[in-house]
């Protein structure tokens, strides 16, 4: 299909569609919309499931447009590719407890569960069961351009500050602390040198200019945003055996009222007619009507 026939369409939809349907999602898998990957400890822009660029500096500046309230939890039974959709054996939207929908649990709960015990991942490193925390975040030289899904694997989420950098969840309680919101600055978030696997700190970089406060406010909601940290897990059907078909089953004998068509009516044998009389008169008549 052409780009050209694409805008075109996407050019006569703007107004009337709204934002894509969850079928649609659903169907397209999980690697649908924009976000920004930390995969090999790069920043990467990630765009229908394929990287459409990448910057090499160890740092980049974001604002924070909307965030889960809580972290979550999922544990893939499978081994876990980014991009590729396998839906997770078991999930937690809390981190407390397996979600109600999961059909096979994994443990009472996440804090006894062996799948959330340090070493349980791959390699003995790391747990098995995968904490993140979802945001939503624009770039401040485009606040009101694409909304980038980003999460936050548990390593850039819990921790403690090192020379004013601060884990996400540190960071956040820091602002909290400091009385400013999260949407209204700028903020650097950089690779952590020290760590082996991909682990992000973020620090203060400025102030959202006066200009892009009501941009943020229309991204923070925007359907894109609420995409980005919304939880939403689509289950592939699983493929089922298809069993030999079973001989029918005897059918049941069923009572019911019949009409049985019943033979024509036959007309009974007349007597012979009596002649008539000129002096009969009706008690006459009557006397031979009543003979047997």
């Amino acid at each position: 299909m052409s780009n050209d026939l694409i805008e075109s369409i996407k050019s006569q939809l703007a107004n009337i569609q709204g934002d894509v349907d969850d079928d649609t999602r659903a169907v397209a898998g999980a690697s649908f919309g924009k976000r920004i990957s930390i995969k090999g400890g790069v920043f990467r822009k990630i765009a229908n499931g394929k990287e459409v660029g990448a910057i090499d500096e160890r740092h980049m500046e974001v604002i924070f447009v909307k965030m889960a309230h809580t972290p979550t939890r999922m544990f893939y039974k499978e081994t876990y590719e980014e991009g590729k959709n396998v839906s997770p054996e078991c999930w937690s939207l809390d981190t407390k407890y397996p979600d109600v929908s999961v059909e096979h649990p994994q443990g009472e709960s996440c804090a006894t569960c062996v799948h959330s015990v340090q070493g349980s991942g791959t390699g003995g490193k790391g747990t098995a069961c995968r904490l993140s925390w979802r945001t939503a975040v624009v770039l401040p030289k485009d606040a009101g351009g694409d909304v980038m899904q980003l999460v936050l694997p548990a390593t850039s989420v819990f921790g403690k500050e090192d020379n004013g950098r601060y884990p996400f969840r540190a960071y956040i309680q820091m602002l909290a602390g400091n009385n400013i919101s999260a949407g209204r600055v700028i903020t650097k978030m950089q690779f952590d040198t020290k760590a082996t696997a991909p682990k992000l700190l973020f620090s203060l970089a400025g102030v959202v200019p006066p200009e892009d406060v009501v941009k943020v406010k229309d991204q923070a909601d925007s359907a894109e945003a609420v995409a980005a940290v919304d939880f939403k897990i689509f289950k592939k059907r699983d493929t089922v055996a298809v069993a030999p078909a079973a001989p029918p089953a005897p059918q049941k004998e069923i009572t019911e009222q019949i009409d049985i068509p019943l033979p024509e009516p036959k007309l009974r044998a007349t007597r012979a007619p009596v002649e008539a009389s000129g002096h009969d008169d009706v008690p006459d008549i009557l006397k031979r009507w009543s003979k047997k």
